[in-house]
C-alpha cells in the first residue's frame, strides 16, 4: 500500500477507535502485527477535531450504539482472511 502518512490516522486505541467509527468509515484494520491491531482511517480536519474532542471529554454517543460499534470492531480484529 502506497500512502502518504499524512494522508491516514491510525490507532490501536479501541475506545477511541470505536467512537471515530461511529462518524467515519474504516478504511482498513492492519492486522500486521498479531498482538496490536492498528485501525485505519483517512485523516481530515473533521476527523481530527473529532479526535481532540474524544481526548477533551466533549462528546456524547448513545450508549447502545456505541457498544453495537465496539462489538463489530472486535469482531473485525478476530476476523480471518
Amino acid at each position: 500500500m502506497n500512502i502518504k502518512h499524512t494522508e491516514i490516522y491510525t490507532s490501536s486505541d479501541l475506545a477511541l477507535a470505536t467512537v471515530v467509527s461511529l462518524y467515519f468509515p474504516i478504511a482498513h484494520v492492519d492486522k500486521t502485527n498479531p498482538r496490536k491491531a492498528q485501525f485505519v482511517f483517512n485523516r481530515s480536519k473533521d476527523l481530527e477535531n473529532l479526535i481532540n474532542r474524544y481526548w477533551k471529554n466533549e462528546l456524547l454517543v448513545e450508549p447502545r450504539h456505541y457498544f453495537d460499534q465496539l462489538k463489530a470492531l472486535k469482531a473485525r480484529i478476530y476476523e480471518t482472511g
